[in-house]
């Protein structure tokens, strides 16, 4: 396992060096600039996320598309996933998040709107896209397209499944000494009664947990910044000050550089949102709507609700709650995660259990539909069954790995996923703002696909 998890590390490292950063985020300024910033958009689009398009073509709301993509995408990266990146990369790690949660806003907006301009409808009525889709038909790369269904597949049992089970049987054996394979167990049984429903089962779940443990999640967090107020503004200072100083940050936590907390603060990043890994234009596809930029617009919603919103509180929680209470220790991100929400009586265990229990099922829930679509695309819809097995299994597996594994495993296949979606976004850039032209620019969100 020592040796797995060395090569994992190592391979990590090399794919999230420079040359991702350059490109991950270069892709989120390009498309920010050339789509004239569609984050100005942003609250007609939350409007546009809560209103039906009954008449349109697709299988499920745009809603319960967009639940089910914030299943997917708010899971451990919220949590965990930003505890980790401060672990490894300091304070300064929060802000770079951030960033690519602002700035990804308008990449998940152009994914969305390739996910229905290229989407395929079967002969059963049901339609299927993604990224795949866009590579094949829009550029005719079926290479490309193909590598990016057989990543899709294999990250749904890292980042969508071993990752999450891992997180929720840790923090049940630190908080209540369960066994990680009683955890586990259950875990699998819950969510083999939900996926072997199919795509409706995934959304009618997601649509009405989403939006609860969202809320109960941010109220919780506001209240625990309101317990530690004194130490608010000086950790935002923190979180600025050190994302751009290579000097150690103090006050408990270890001394970065600034690529450190860049590297862990953008691999964070895209491990919570997804911005620019090409995942939820697989469900986007899925929506009904009238045209490609009403769910563009609406599929953007979950990168500002994801980590503009959620990753921030977080991270403003932990940082606050290290400055306040020096004993913190940092061994890992489910440890700091959890010392830090335990300093605050009758509300913080119970909070971090909650938003870890709902936060990583609903994202196992999401992911497995992102691994069907890829694997339909690349064998039929006769191996759904069998690959809905073989998740269920890796649940369990999940549950018993150790951490470091699993994390490393999963930066491995996100950066796998973002190559080839990102040089989809680059290359079809074009269409992209004919698109947002016609519909959005003039004024015709209302209007069917002209």
């Amino acid at each position: 396992m020592n040796t797995i998890n060395e090569f994992f590390s190592v391979t990590s490292s090399l794919l999230w060096g420079w040359p991702m950063i350059i490109l991950l985020l270069g892709t989120h300024l390009f498309l920010t600039i050339r789509l004239h910033f569609p984050q100005r958009h942003i609250l007609k689009a939350i409007r546009l996320s809560v209103q039906r398009d009954p008449d349109a073509t697709g299988d499920v709301s745009q809603f319960s598309s967009l639940a089910t993509a914030l299943a997917a995408t708010i899971g451990t990266g919220n949590i965990i996933g930003v505890a980790t990146a401060i672990a490894l990369g300091g304070p300064g790690a929060v802000l770079w998040c951030w960033l690519t949660g602002v700035f990804g806003i308008a990449t998940k907006y152009a994914e969305g709107l390739l996910a229905i301009k290229y989407r395929e409808k079967k002969p059963d009525g049901k339609v299927i896209g993604g990224p795949m889709f866009a590579l094949e038909k829009g550029l005719g790369w079926r290479w490309a397209a193909i590598l990016f269904a057989i990543f899709t597949a294999l990250a749904s049992f890292g980042i969508g499944n071993t990752v999450q089970a891992n997180a929720i049987a840790t923090l049940a054996y630190e908080t209540y000494d369960i066994s990680p394979y009683i955890t586990g167990t259950v875990i699998c049984l819950l969510t083999g009664a939900v996926i072997l429903g199919g795509v409706k089962s995934i959304a009618r779940v997601c649509a009405t947990l989403v939006p609860l443990m969202a809320l109960f999640y941010i109220l919780g967090c506001i209240y625990i910044i309101g317990v530690n107020i004194d130490y608010a503004w000086p950790a935002i200072k923190l979180i600025v000050t050190s994302a751009f100083s290579p000097q150690a940050a103090g006050g408990g936590f270890v001394g970065t550089t600034v690529m450190m907390a860049a590297r862990y603060g953008i691999a964070r990043g895209l491990f919570s949102n997804e911005s620019g890994l090409g995942s939820a234009p697989i469900v986007a596809a899925a929506a009904q709507t009238r045209n490609p930029v009403r769910q563009a617009l609406v599929s953007s919603t979950g990168t500002f609700w994801d980590t503009v919103v959620i990753c921030a509180m977080t991270g403003i929680v932990i940082v606050s709650s290290v400055l306040a209470y020096p004993d913190i220790t940092f061994d890992n991100g489910a440890v700091l995660t959890k010392m830090a929400f335990s300093k605050i009586p009758i509300i913080g265990t119970p909070l971090l259990t909650f938003g870890l229990l709902t936060f990583a099922f609903s994202t196992i829930l999401g992911w497995c539909y992102y691994g069907e679509r890829a694997v339909e695309y690349l064998k039929g819809r006769q191996w759904m069954l069998v690959y809905r097995m073989i998740f269920i299994v890796a649940v369990f597996i999940g549950s018993v790995m150790q951490l470091g594994v699993v994390w490393n495993m999963a930066d491995c296949m996100n950066a796998l996923m973002a190559i080839p979606n990102l040089l989809s976004l680059l290359a079809l850039n074009g269409i992209i703002v004919h698109e947002t032209r016609k519909y959005l620019w003039r004024d015709h969100l209302d209007r069917s696909d002209l």
